[in-house]
Parts: structure tokens; C-alpha cells; sequence
């Protein structure tokens, strides 16, 4: 049988959702799982102290070492980082980075079939960056390299010889001075990059896209886990939740917005997702796991690749996600024995 180990730095899996909707789906299946973070492992012993759970409690137990990790979270502190990377030394981990924005950029460039669904993207090294994209498209988009929820984006327009600029639920104008200290102040703290803005609106004139949760299976296959509509508040740009948007439903949505062309243009959303998710896995030395990707649909019904994300999460269906999850880390732990 083959043994799954779920890393996670909290201590105790109590305070982890997931570790349960694991538990749960590694039972149905047959599959040996146990939960542990970096303190309970005992290197010299090759042993675990890990949570097993049983009879409706988690219980603590010595574990052998795990044929594959399920590597659920990252690490905090130094000392975690370090074991960490001792286990992914001698025990396949099932998840991998992809890197920051401009990274999967690239990668997305190198992949001639779907290099015209990117958005045209430029890292701001300067504030003059962000004046020239705007004088060649009028509408653009600047967001943090790596970041998450929407948080740090700002919506620039040309407005006359002034700037709308748009940060979550507040719009102000300024001119050129203002803003050119605004880019200069938060390229200083991080790194950003700026891009057109794609017009992707429902009939009733607010900002959505798609979120399509990919993973892979437990024939190390990519599937779709979920699909759902992203919608954005009425005085917003972007279509994040966090900045005050909703999820939908997906076929009511389809219906709403697309009519008799819903059905089709799931099927198109599926079959981009997988197609995309196969060819962009090939393109990394380590086989990835799950994607969430952010698509975008302008007015002529062409399909935009906002963001693709790295451990993206389900918002609602979290046993639909550990139902692929956990048959693919057996899967590659059944891989690695036959590899030895």
C-alpha cells in the first residue's frame, strides 16, 4: 500500500481544513495517509510522528517516512525551510512552483499555440514604462509580479491631459507629476508589471472572468475540478472577489450571458483549460499539479489569459479537489517505487 504524508507548517491538523477532506478521500480509496509539519520529523530514526485519524479523532503516531509528500502549504520559518528541503531531497513531493507573473509569461510565450491568448506584459523598471503603454493603448492594467486577490492593482486611463487611476473601490484624477510619483513609489517597494487593459464585461456592464481550477488525477491525467464565473462589483475593474465581486454559477451565468452559445462556450473553456494545462506542464522540469487559470472573454468572445496561479484552492468544493489530490500523490508514489 502506498503511504501519502501531507506537510503542512501548522502543528496540528485541527487547524488545517483540508487535512480532514484528505483523510476522508485517502480512506475511500485505500490509501495510507497521515498528517504531519516539520517539528514531528526524526531524521536519523526515519520516522514521523504524525497524525493518523481514526474513529473521528486525529491521533498522533510514529510514522515511517511516506512514499510521497503532498507538500499542502509553504514553510515559515528557516528551520522549516531547511527540513523541507532535506525530505524533497529523498521523497517526491507532489506540488512545484510555477514562479511569478512574468515567469509564466514566458513560459506561455515558448508554447506557439497559445501565445496569442497572453496579454502583452512588460516589468516596470521605470514609470516611463507605464506613460509609453499608455499612449499605445490608452486603458492599462499595472499589478504586482507576484501577488494574489487583486490586491496592488491599479486601472490607469488617458483622461484629456490627466489620469483616471482606480485602486480597488477608489477612483481619483490626477496629472502627469502625480502619477508618475505614484508608479515611482510603489515600483520602489516591489516589483510590477504593466499590461492593456481587455475589456471583459457581462451584458450589464460589469468586470468578470473565469476561474478554472485543472489538477491532475490519479492516472496523472489533467481534469477540470471546477469552472466558475469571478463577477465584479459595479464600480470596479477587475472582476476579484476580494475587491468586493462574487462568485456565480457557471451554467446560469452561460445561460445569461452567451444564451443557446452557453453550452459551446463551456466546452470551449474546458478543452482550452486542458489543452493549455498539458502543454504549459511541459514546458517545467518538475510535472505540476494544479492550476488555477484566470481567463478573460472580451466583446468579440476571444478568450484572454489573465493569470495563471499556483496552488489556486477551490472555493467550494474542497472534497471535489481532494478527491484529485490525494489519488495523485498515490499515483506518484506508486511511480517513484516502480522508479526504484
Amino acid at each position: 500500500m502506498v503511504i501519502v504524508g501531507m506537510l503542512h507548517y501548522r502543528k496540528h491538523p485541527r487547524k488545517v481544513k483540508k487535512a480532514y477532506t484528505c483523510a476522508a478521500v485517502a480512506k475511500m480509496e485505500g490509501i495510507e495517509f497521515y498528517y504531519f509539519s516539520p517539528n514531528s520529523v526524526r531524521f536519523e530514526e526515519k520516522i514521523i510522528y504524525g497524525y493518523v485519524f481514526e474513529n473521528g479523532n486525529w491521533i498522533q503516531k510514529e510514522m515511517a517516512f511516506p512514499d510521497v509528500i503532498y507538500n499542502a502549504s509553504g514553510m515559515k520559518t528557516a528551520a522549516q525551510k531547511k527540513l523541507y528541503h532535506q525530505l524533497k531531497k529523498i521523497i517526491p513531493f507532489t506540488s512545484h512552483p510555477i514562479g511569478n507573473k512574468m515567469k509564466v509569461y514566458r513560459k506561455i510565450k515558448e508554447i506557439p499555440e497559445f501565445a496569442h491568448y497572453l496579454i502583452p506584459s512588460e516589468n516596470i523598471k521605470e514609470p516611463q514604462a507605464v506613460f509609453e503603454a499608455l499612449d499605445e493603448f490608452n486603458k492599462v492594467i499595472v499589478k504586482p509580479l507576484s501577488g494574489s486577490q487583486g490586491r496592488g492593482v491599479m486601472y490607469i486611463e488617458k483622461n484629456g491631459d490627466k489620469f483616471d487611476l482606480v485602486e480597488g473601490s477608489e477612483s481619483s484624477l490626477v496629472d502627469v507629476t502625480e502619477l508618475h510619483s505614484k508608479i515611482k513609489s510603489v515600483i520602489e517597494e516591489r516589483a510590477f508589471l504593466v499590461q492593456p487593459y481587455i475589456s471583459s464585461r457581462t451584458k450589464d456592464g460589469l468586470p468578470f472572468d473565469f476561474r478554472i481550477h485543472v489538477q491532475k488525477n490519479g492516472s496523472g491525467e489533467w481534469v477540470i475540478t471546477l469552472i466558475y464565473p469571478r463577477i465584479g462589483s459595479d464600480h470596479g475593474i477587475i472582476s476579484n472577489v476580494s475587491s468586493g465581486g462574487y462568485i456565480g454559477k457557471l451554467e446560469s451565468f452561460l445561460d445569461r450571458e452567451y444564451g443557446s452559445e452557453g453550452y459551446d462556450m463551456k466546452k470551449i473553456l474546458e478543452h482550452f483549460a486542458i489543452r493549455f494545462s498539458r502543454k504549459f506542464d511541459n514546458t517545467y522540469k518538475s510535472q505540476l499539479d494544479e492550476l488555477g487559470i484566470d481567463i478573460g472573454i472580451d466583446e468579440n468572445k476571444k478568450p484572454w489569459i489573465y493569470e495563471v496561479n499556483w496552488r489556486p484552492g477551490s472555493v467550494y468544493r474542497g472534497l471535489d479537489a481532494a478527491m484529485n489530490t490525494i489519488p495523485y500523490a498515490a499515483y506518484l508514489g506508486i511511480q517513484n517505487k516502480k522508479g526504484r
